[in-house]
């Protein structure tokens, strides 16, 4: 495993971290706790040392805990884990208008972090994330002082956001002012629009990159085709919705075909895509296998995409949101 430095922070992450979504069981249909828990300890053996979770990711706060309990004492290097903070109001993503009192006062935030500190059973997050992010919080409400207390306290040692859906020029200005240490959005061969501007300005800022949904909740891995269908319940039924898993399949084709790789080779193209933007700190696959973990950890070798490769990607950038 290969480490990457996290902004400005002084800490070192890997670049392939877990992102623990999908093993709460809130909206990913088939994770079993005790393979989820596997997954998570063959990832540490492996190398990686940056868990993301979240307040509403069911029992995953919960199982991240134990793992990191169990995990306590064994030989290797700090695991960090990353949290999220929810809206106080509910609304994904945050809307124009909105005040910061309204999503993520003071008190709130105190209250959820507290929270997660009992799901999980730790005494600290390594990093602190707002679930949304309005750049016209910025300077505006009591969430920064809340912020700078929690840091005194020890509760946590960064704080980030997780930038709303394909919209990573909504946190510029909080990128700009100096008081986020990590942000959080997707960037993937289809959403390429954070290169544009939020990538240069973390650079610039120090701040540490998280990217998310690198894989597009699966679109990126080749195995969504005309006629996918996922379990009753599974977020992704309405992800991949309509006709929309045979249009993926039709971009994947595509990219694979130029690239003259096979379609199964899709999913470590991705991964490396995103790995060939030096502004990023690491990326954070949902895996709930050991086979996922693997697979992916495999890919932190060193060897990055090529630029005649990440030209023909470049044609490949595909704008649309299918969380809408």
């Amino acid at each position: 495993m290969r480490y990457r430095e996290l902004g400005r922070s002084g800490l070192s992450v890997s670049e392939i971290g877990y992102g623990a979504w999908g093993i709460g069981a809130s909206a990913w249909i088939g994770a079993a706790e005790d393979e989820s828990l596997r997954a998570l300890h063959r990832a540490a053996d492996l190398g990686v040392n940056l868990i993301d979770t979240a307040r509403g990711y069911g029992e995953s706060e919960r199982i991240v805990g134990r793992f990191v309990r169990e995990r306590a004492g064994r030989d290797g290097g700090e695991i960090l884990v990353a949290t999220k903070v929810p809206p106080k109001n509910g609304r994904w993503p945050a809307p124009a208008g909105v005040a910061p009192a309204d999503a993520f006062p003071g008190a709130h935030i105190r209250q959820s972090l507290e929270t997660s500190l009992s799901a999980s059973g730790l005494d600290h997050f390594d990093i602190l994330q707002f679930h949304v992010w309005s750049d016209e919080w910025v300077g505006r409400g009591d969430w920064l002082e809340t912020i700078a207390d929690l840091k005194a306290e020890g509760k946590i040692r960064l704080f980030g956001v997780s930038i709303n859906d394909h919209e990573p020029d909504s946190a510029l200005a909080l990128v700009r002012s100096g008081a986020v240490d990590t942000v959080q959005v997707i960037y993937n061969i289809f959403d390429q629009a954070p290169a544009d501007a939020l990538l240069p300005a973390c650079e610039e800022h120090g701040v540490g990159v998280i990217v998310r949904v690198a894989l597009d909740e699966g679109g990126l891995t080749g195995a969504v085709t005309a006629g996918t269908t996922f379990p009753e319940g599974d977020f992704r039924n309405r992800y991949f919705r309509g006709d929309r898993p045979a249009e993926v399949e039709r971009h994947v084709e595509a990219i694979a075909a130029d690239l003259a790789i096979p379609v199964a080779d899709i999913a470590e193209t991705a991964l490396r895509f995103v790995l060939s933007a030096p502004q990023v700190s690491t990326v954070i696959p949902g895996m709930r296998t050991v086979r996922n973990v693997e697979r992916n950890a495999a890919v932190s070798d060193g060897r990055t995409l090529g630029a005649d490769q990440l030209a023909i990607l470049a044609r490949h950038r595909w704008q649309r949101n299918y969380y809408s």
